[in-house]
């Protein structure tokens, strides 16, 4: 019971967190003018969120009054949610890099759209956030700094306020069903030998290869 509490708390916390990085890209688009960023401006931003969300999430866990599981215990669970978390976004991120490629190569007479999406770039800063999360057990004074502890703090008074904690206790409740699906998921990838799925695009080249009709053919 422990730990579905944990998850549940820690689903709480993601949520609030987004909720307060979400004010901070506002403000950076308004100071920005909405101009179109860079993909290193986007890693940049997104790295920075990472590192410091690992961070809340190591201040969670050293929190005496979050559960009453031992504090290994909690850092590796914590991990593993945090990895997770990472993979899921990861995901999201390539799959709507996909969809994008597969809408403008379906127009073939529209140019291709830049995107803002880098595998290196993607696993990189996952790479740093959690690498961090690991490095602050062996210096935890490092992740008190006035910005971790502003984000934990805010947090914290946000889950105990009536109406915005109880709405996003809702949000965590769905974000620990989410982190158990994901993780029966990733169970059952290992059973079947870590085959990965099926590349749509990978599809859409063979039904072109296949297609013995080429409507840009010139008709003798």
């Amino acid at each position: 019971m422990d730990l579905f509490n944990f998850v549940f708390r820690l689903g709480v916390v993601f949520a609030i967190y987004g909720f307060l990085w979400g004010l901070i890209e506002i403000g950076f688009r308004l100071l920005t003018s909405g101009r179109q960023r860079t993909v290193g401006e986007v890693y940049l931003l997104r790295g920075v969120k990472y590192v410091f969300l690992a961070d809340v999430v190591f201040l969670f866990c050293v929190d005496g009054d979050v559960s009453k599981m031992h504090y290994l215990n909690q850092l590796l669970l914590a991990g593993i949610v945090l990895l997770t978390y990472f993979v899921g976004k990861f995901q999201n991120n390539q799959n709507r890099n996909r969809l994008l490629q597969v809408f403008t190569n379906a127009r073939m007479q529209m140019p291709k759209q830049a995107t803002n999406f880098n595998l290196r770039a993607e696993i990189a800063v996952i790479t740093l956030a959690l690498t961090v999360f690991v490095l602050f057990n062996f210096a935890p004074q490092y992740a008190e700094n006035p910005i971790s502890v502003w984000f934990y703090e805010s947090i914290i008074d946000i889950e105990d306020t009536v109406f915005f904690g109880f709405i996003f206790k809702v949000i965590g409740f769905f974000f620990l069903l989410s982190m158990i699906f994901k993780m029966m998921s990733g169970v059952t990838f290992l059973l079947n030998g870590a085959r990965p799925p099926e590349d749509p695009m990978d599809k859409l080249d063979n039904d072109r290869d296949n297609d013995d009709y080429d409507p840009w053919e010139e008709v003798k």
